[in-house]
């Protein structure tokens, strides 16, 4: 397994997506083949990845995934030259129950692989300070080796020294200090950043952010601060939910972890993807259907427009499976309400309907036992929910009793439908992760 580093943080915000995407376009410019990952649940960051090295970037989720599937997820690094990881929120940050699992730390992920992490400090407002934040991550947990940081958002030469003579008293290593650029901030929207697809000038943010690592952060002491444990290890897929696999894939329906759908054509699958916003019905040779999230709410108007898609899946969800997650089961439903309060007809598979008028955020994992089975799947599941929607309307079966990580009940038990041609119509709030143990 080649060498890797954790880019974490003592917090979000930090800038640790620029950093990492800097670092890996710098290194590939470089000749290296780098291998992304990202640590928990996330579906933006990765694309991000996957532009700037060119190896599509895969999650690696503690509370979610056994160590097995970490390690045999990791193992898609064999053959790169360098692995770098992004980590979520703060580096320790992860839920109060760990259960069967990990937290869903970064730490956790770092710690099982043996990276060393690079903790990307922002020292805007302090100087010496950041030394004792630095020095208190490094000493907080056995087997966890902070390498040492990058420091972000530095207001002026004087300021740097200052900051830099406080960790050189606490034994910090300084491997750069960047400044503050607004040109190299990435666009955020209410799900977190942009989606790479859309990010306009996404080359040149890029572009300019590896010319800044390659100026400001010395590469060559972070290739030599990389390391690792353990070999190659199988990969531990979930089996497909069918043979021939409708997957809708458009800007409406982009959030598919690479995980599952790469495991699904492992074992056999073949995927054949279509784009609702573009019209299109599933294709009638699939033996079932799957819509992942997305942002329907962006498209409502042009969903509900698109006739074709909606008769077509109708038609298909007569006799065959068919599963939404997220924006994908609000699709399934049978109205969506968007922020201006207009209510946009959907497919009518389930009778869901959801309104975006008032927004409230729904984040957390979750753990899910299902009533029915989703086509392929396990009877437990784990998985994550992060959404703005409300429920105005939920009248059909639960599909699931849903929990999050410490136990609790959650309402969104997701839904499920047997149509009068035998078909299964289900969808839920949460992403599919993974089977739980």
């Amino acid at each position: 397994m080649p060498a890797g580093l954790m880019i974490a943080a003592p917090a979000s915000g930090a800038g640790k997506t620029t950093v990492m995407l800097g670092l890996c376009r710098a290194f590939r410019d470089r000749g290296l083949r780098v291998q992304p990952f990202k640590s928990g649940p996330d579906f933006i960051d990765p694309a991000f990845h996957t532009a700037a090295t060119g190896q599509v970037s895969v999650n690696l989720d503690s509370w979610a995934m056994t160590p097995a599937r970490i390690a045999g997820l990791a193992s898609r690094a064999a053959g790169a030259d360098l692995v770098l990881a992004e980590g979520s929120m703060g580096l320790f940050d992860g839920v109060a129950v760990p259960g069967e699992t990990g937290s869903g730390a970064s730490a956790d992920v770092a710690a099982a692989m043996g990276w060393p992490v690079v903790l990307v400090v922002d020292v805007s407002g302090q100087a010496q300070t950041a030394a004792a934040v630095a020095s208190g991550l490094a000493g907080f947990r056995p087997g966890v080796r902070v390498a040492g940081v990058v420091l972000n958002r530095v207001a002026s030469p004087r300021h740097e020294a200052l900051v830099r003579a406080g960790m050189a008293g606490a034994g910090i290593t300084v491997f750069g200090a960047l400044p503050r650029l607004a040109s190299i901030a990435l666009p955020e929207r209410h799900l977190g950043l942009v989606q790479a697809g859309e990010h306009p000038a996404l080359e040149r943010l890029m572009t300019e952010a590896a010319a800044l690592m390659a100026e400001r952060v010395d590469l060559d002491a972070l290739l030599r601060a990389a390391g690792g444990q353990g070999e190659a290890a199988p990969e531990v897929a979930m089996p497909p939910p069918g043979q021939r696999i409708a997957l809708a894939q458009d800007a409406a329906f982009s959030f598919a972890y690479p995980h599952l759908v790469q495991g699904w054509r492992a074992a056999g699958a073949e995927i054949l993807p279509f784009s609702p916003l573009a019209d299109e019905a599933p294709d009638d040779s699939a033996d079932v259907c799957w819509l992942p999230g997305g942002y329907p709410e962006l498209n409502a108007g042009r969903l509900a427009a698109a006739s074709g898609f909606r008769a077509g899946i109708r038609r298909f969800a007569e006799t065959r499976p068919v599963h939404g997650e997220c924006g994908g089961y609000m699709v399934m439903g049978e109205t969506l309400v968007d922020a201006e309060g207009v209510a946009h007809p959907m497919t009518g598979l389930l009778g869901l309907v959801t309104s975006f008028q008032k927004r409230k955020m729904h984040l957390g994992y979750r753990l899910a036992e299902l009533a029915a089975p989703i086509p392929g799947q396990g009877a437990r599941l784990r998985g994550h929910e992060f959404h703005y929607s409300t429920i105005l309307e939920q009248p059909d079966a639960p599909l699931a009793r849903v929990s999050d990580a410490a136990g609790q009940a959650v309402p969104e038990t997701g839904s499920l439908r047997r149509q009068a041609g035998g078909g299964l119509s289900t969808g839920t709030f949460f992403h599919l992760i993974a089977e739980a143990t």
